[in-house]
């Protein structure tokens, strides 16, 4: 997948969020943090959105563009 979502767990864990209060306040689903993490998912804009907000980011700061080598 050429986008990474590193960023988005070091901002989590930087504002004190992990996963039970993710899944608690509902700003990620289970399913789509497990796929965000494996590298087989991603965020579609409404979520980028609610954690935009949330987090007071700009998506930049959630996520990146990695090309991928192999194309």
């Amino acid at each position: 997948m050429s986008i990474k979502y590193d960023k988005l767990f070091t901002l989590l864990k930087e504002k004190g969020w992990n996963s039970t209060r993710i899944r608690n306040e509902n700003l990620i689903g289970q399913g789509t943090l497990t796929n965000l993490r494996n590298g087989t998912g991603g965020l579609d804009h409404k979520t980028i959105d609610r954690i935009c907000r949330v987090l007071g980011c700009q998506p930049g700061d959630i996520m990146e563009y990695v090309p991928d080598e192999n194309k």
